[in-house]
């Protein structure tokens, strides 16, 4: 059970989690833990689901998907009828009027929809995954040499479960370096998993880059993939200008997770949003929600 706070309403709620009988069994038992290092968290095993995902014969999981989970189909550009596949569905682009992005340039937004943890005056080598497991930026990217210049910094987790719209933006105008790609395995992103799999973030295949935005500093962004993720694709041109709540890229099926790193003095987060996350409680946002102000 994932209990998570809803800013809107100021009260818990529990998630509907695609799988949750799949995953309690795969991270709870020992014969699934087996499953899980000999098959689940391999490459073949998504890539094998992802192909399934993308070809016409996953469009009957389409209506059921949306019955379970409650999706808003008057957010979406496209009408059932016009889905080609399940990852066409799940990948779809929403009405602008759907998530409008605050454009005043002193406030930080969502860079897509999600459970958000949110971490100030961050140990660069002493990140919280959850209580008790740490990681190391460092490893997490593979560079130390970047990694230092967001030293007592700010680090935002988004996690985007299969429910949630799956494509992630910037969150200020500016221009962002080309991607870079690290091979890894696909553990769930899930809160079950990641109280199981020690840097967990660090063993999963995941792709960063750094952002050099108008109004918060150098910003690190990473994405990382999960169980089922066939492909995290950039749809951004490197280097280019982009403005506030463009796309940066998107996520094919499964749950995966967007981790933001700002510079030290840069951000102020919600105060909401940091005492829920101290209380251990994710924040349920949406893309170009207000999270935090630039420090001036």
């Amino acid at each position: 059970m994932i209990k998570y706070y809803n800013r809107k309403t100021k009260d818990y709620e529990i998630e509907k989690v695609a799988g949750d009988r799949y995953l309690q069994w795969t991270y709870s038992s020992p014969i699934g833990m087996q499953v899980l290092e000999l098959l689940v968290k391999k490459k073949i095993f998504s890539k094998i689901y992802g192909n399934f995902c993308d070809s016409r014969r996953s469009l009957k999981k389409i209506h059921s998907f949306i019955k379970d989970f409650g999706i808003d189909m008057s957010e979406s550009e496209k009408s059932m009828s016009q889905f080609t596949s399940f990852n066409d569905f799940f990948t779809r682009k929403l009405k602008s009027e759907a998530r409008p992005i605050y454009k005043n340039i002193d406030f930080l937004v969502s860079p897509g929809d999600g459970k958000l943890l949110a971490f100030e005056n961050i140990n660069l080598d002493k990140l919280v995954q959850v209580k008790g497991f740490t990681y190391s930026l460092a490893n997490l990217i593979g560079n130390s040499n970047i990694s230092e210049k967001f030293s007592g910094g700010t680090c935002l987790i988004l996690r985007l479960c299969p429910t949630d719209y799956h494509r992630f933006h910037f969150i200020d105008n500016g221009k962002c370096e080309e991607t870079v790609k690290i091979i890894g395995d696909y553990y769930s992103v899930n809160p079950a998993a990641l109280k199981k799999i020690p840097e967990l973030f660090c063993k999963n295949k995941r792709e960063w880059s750094i952002f050099h935005s108008e109004n918060f500093g150098d910003i690190l962004h990473i994405e990382v993939g999960a169980t089922c993720v066939g492909s995290i694709i950039q749809t951004y041109t490197p280097k280019n200008p982009v403005e506030k709540g463009e796309e940066k890229g998107y996520f094919k099926f499964g749950g995966s997770t967007t981790i933001l790193f700002f510079e030290k003095g840069k951000v102020k987060i919600d105060q909401d949003i940091i005492e829920e996350t101290n209380k251990e409680y994710e924040s349920q946002v949406v893309l170009g929600e207000k999270i935090g102000e630039k420090i001036k």
